[in-house]
């Protein structure tokens, strides 16, 4: 089965990358699991022997039909059940999932990483862990390997504990990707961050702050919010005046926003 590039399709061809994968998620018999576009099986097979129950959702119809030849007998003992949807419209509700108790793995396609990690970061119920295959950059990005954060890195880190596992070769795929990927693993994924103040709020003060990166966070936070005293708030937190949004931290953000509410 050729790859559909209308689907971002890589199937990855490496089982060592797999067993790395399922390693970096901690996996417990207990566990749910829901995989991300299983393709031909190779990270499911790995998942079975790991856990009880495997919920893979896979939006190809085509792979659908191969995987329940595949694994006839884990689908038929109930151990893997198949889920043809596209992940995004993916409901853990649908499926009884509990906070804490499942986890979401995969390689996803390049394209959806964004919306993919803000539906799931903040769905209700959260997974435990997330553990991806995803573009090599986007993932120096979520950890902010070069100290600078982002928008990405800042959504990322108010709901969870990023970590870069490790550098995947593109030719450890089919076909072969343009760029280099990676493991990321993101851990303790919660919402005790927004306590004090709601998500709404936290994320439309990053945005604006984020909003012009080549200027002061200063300017841009007193465009998008002219009735707001950001100088003394500055001053209070000891943040400097010429401060740009990628030199802030989490909770310097969280501050920030706290004092606005």
């Amino acid at each position: 089965m050729r790859a559909k590039k209308s689907l971002g399709q890589n199937f990855l061809r490496s089982r060592a990358v797999t067993r790395d994968l399922v390693d970096a998620s901690s996996i417990q018999k207990t566990n749910v699991v829901v995989e991300v576009g299983p393709g031909k099986g190779i990270v499911t097979h790995e998942l079975l022997s790991r856990t009880k129950k495997v919920i893979a959702v896979e939006k190809d119809e085509r792979m659908i039909e191969h995987l329940k030849e595949k694994f006839a007998t884990e689908i038929s003992s109930k151990n893997l059940i198949l889920v043809h949807e596209d992940i995004l419209n993916f409901n853990p509700r649908d499926w009884k999932l509990e906070i804490g108790n499942w986890k979401l793995i995969g390689s996803i396609p390049y394209y959806i990483t964004g919306v993919f990690l803000r539906r799931f970061l903040s769905i209700e119920p959260q997974p435990k862990t997330i553990a991806l295959i995803i573009q090599k950059e986007v993932a120096q990005r979520i950890v902010a390997k070069d100290g600078k954060e982002s928008i990405l890195s800042i959504s990322v880190k108010a709901y969870g504990e990023p970590h870069y596992i490790k550098t995947i070769s593109k030719k450890l795929f089919s076909p072969e990707p343009k760029v280099n990927s990676a493991i990321i693993n993101i851990d303790n994924i919660s919402k005790k961050f927004f306590t004090e103040f709601s998500e709404e709020d936290f994320f439309k003060i990053v945005k604006a702050g984020f909003k012009s990166k080549r200027k002061k966070l200063l300017s841009n936070l007193k465009k998008e919010f002219p009735k707001a005293d950001f100088e003394k708030i500055f001053f209070d937190l000891k943040i400097s005046p010429n401060a740009r949004a990628e030199n802030l931290t989490l909770e310097q953000w969280g501050t920030i926003v706290k004092k606005l509410s």
